[in-house]
């Protein structure tokens, strides 16, 4: 072989390598182009799902919401607001408050130990029943129960204020009334399952409805809200026309408390 040849040889040796690095560059280039562009819209996809997060959790909840909502007043409820919830005969001169959240393991105990009393005390005219519903526990123990159930004491209320009393008496039932760490009260089905043991409300649709649709969510809301304005720290509290009555533990207690509270 010729010195020329040979020459002509490597150069096209040469010649071609230089051809496969360029298209060798030109393919990393593409990848490092594709990988680049791939972590880009990783990112701005990461983005995106972090601000729909942002937006998804500063929106309102649904009791936030419910708090903005039109206010509908049960029947059976008195003032512009419909939070006076006063029960019994125009003629009875003196009027028990009662300070009650329906999760509090203590309004239960009293309940079902003077319930009864109190409700055959308001029948009878002894003095008029002021109901004033809370919801702190909601806030003591998580949950939404006190908040769910006070609305549906609205619903109760509006179909009459003895279906009103019936149902209270049977939340707070030993039965039926949770643990106060357990949120039953916070679900539609157990309220309504509740409801099934009061004639009134068993098979009640208008009743039903307004517990499903949270038809006075709003107004157990501004109840609680009077609640939290009243100065009263605690439930169950009792007084008779604003002077506090200690709670007593058995019906026998609560007559001769009352009977004392009327005579001053």
């Amino acid at each position: 072989m010729s010195a020329r040849n040979s020459q002509q040889n490597k150069a096209a040796a040469r010649e071609k390598l230089r051809i496969e690095r360029e298209k060798q560059a030109k393919k990393d280039k593409a990848r490092r182009q594709l990988i680049v562009g791939g972590a880009v819209v990783a990112v701005l996809a990461l983005a995106g799902v972090v601000g729909y997060a942002v937006v998804q959790a500063n929106q309102p909840g649904y009791w936030e919401k419910a708090a903005k909502a039109e206010l509908v007043k049960p029947k059976n409820t008195e003032g512009e607001d419909g939070l006076t919830v006063v029960i019994g005969k125009a003629e009875a001169k003196k009027t028990l408050e009662l300070y009650e959240d329906s999760r509090c393991p203590a309004c239960a105990q009293f309940e079902q130990a003077a319930g009864e009393q109190v409700k055959k005390d308001v029948d009878a005219g002894k003095y008029k029943l002021q109901y004033f519903g809370a919801t702190f526990i909601d806030n003591m123990s998580k949950g939404e129960g006190s908040k769910n159930a006070l609305s549906a004491l609205g619903a109760a209320l509006n179909v009459s204020p003895q279906a009103f009393l019936d149902y209270k008496a049977a939340l707070y039932s030993k039965e039926l009334h949770p643990e106060e760490t357990v949120d039953s009260f916070a679900k539609d089905d157990y309220l309504l399952k509740v409801a099934d043991t009061v004639p009134a409300l068993k098979g009640n649709a208008e009743f039903k409805k307004a517990v499903e649709d949270g038809t006075y969510d709003r107004w157990a809301l501004d109840m609680s809200k009077a609640f939290n304005k009243s100065g009263v720290t605690g439930t169950p509290t009792l007084k008779m026309d604003g002077k506090k009555i200690d709670t007593p533990q058995t019906a026998e207690q609560f007559t001769a408390a009352i009977d004392k509270a009327l005579a001053g």
